[in-house]
């Protein structure tokens, strides 16, 4: 279980993040939506370990975030980040080599993840010879390589054509298990409808909405603050 307490993410001009508590159980798929600006992605790179918080805390099963390995916490950045002078293979198995698994065994687990991606075949090609669909799967691969029990999206979809989202979610969706947290980023509602089971609604920095995603999406929002209220009908 995540559990983010009081968190707050300064900058010069103010706070970004403004005393976020909410918690995010293992087994399940927490969906960060709101309007740009809202602080989604800032929260991310702060759960990601990327930039520091300003004050509160974060504990990982009951474990202070900061002292979890960098292994321990898988990352999908938005536009892949996929190295482009690596093959697809090398991509996936540096960060597992340099950290002392034994090679054979990290190209094995590489191999299994490409089948199960259905990216066999694709192991000797660079990242600029494959479709974008394709490098996120790499990506996603690449973030599964080391077994983190927190997995974190940024936006996975953006960067995709349309056709390509419900595949993507679909990919996610498969991921969930019951010793893993995964925290999505994204600004398609659809997606965080189609796969999420818990709806953390931000704006300007304020959590405004934690409910499970089937109330989030009813027909019937009126539970929901009035921003919220306001951004889906703004969608729909």
């Amino acid at each position: 279980m995540l559990n983010v307490n009081n968190l707050v993410k300064k900058a010069f001009n103010g706070e970004i993040l403004k005393n976020l508590s909410f918690i995010a159980k293992r087994g399940e798929i927490t969906a960060i939506i709101g309007p740009s600006g809202s602080g989604k992605t800032t929260l991310l790179r702060c759960l990601a370990q990327l930039t520091p918080i300003s004050s509160g805390n974060v504990q990982f099963s009951g474990q202070d975030l900061k002292e979890l390995s960098h292994g321990e916490i898988g990352l999908v950045f938005q536009n892949f980040h996929l190295f482009p002078h690596l093959t697809i293979l090398d991509n996936l198995i540096l960060a597992p080599v340099s950290q002392g698994i034994p090679r054979e065994e990290v190209v094995q687990k590489a191999h299994h993840l490409l089948k199960q991606f259905s990216l066999n075949g694709k192991e000797k090609r660079f990242p600029g010879e494959i479709s974008g669909g394709q490098k996120q799967r790499i990506a996603i691969a690449r973030a599964l390589m080391l077994d983190p029990p927190l997995l974190l999206f940024d936006e996975p979809t953006s960067a995709l054509d349309p056709e390509m989202v419900k595949e993507v979610g679909e990919i996610i969706s498969s991921l969930q298990d019951s010793k893993r947290v995964i925290i999505l980023v994204t600004h398609e509602v659809r997606l965080a409808q189609q796969i999420a089971n818990r709806v953390l609604f931000l704006d300007h920095g304020v959590l405004l909405d934690n409910v499970e995603s089937k109330e989030f999406f009813s027909t019937d929002s009126t539970k929901l603050s009035k921003r919220a209220q306001k951004f889906l009908s703004n969608i729909s």
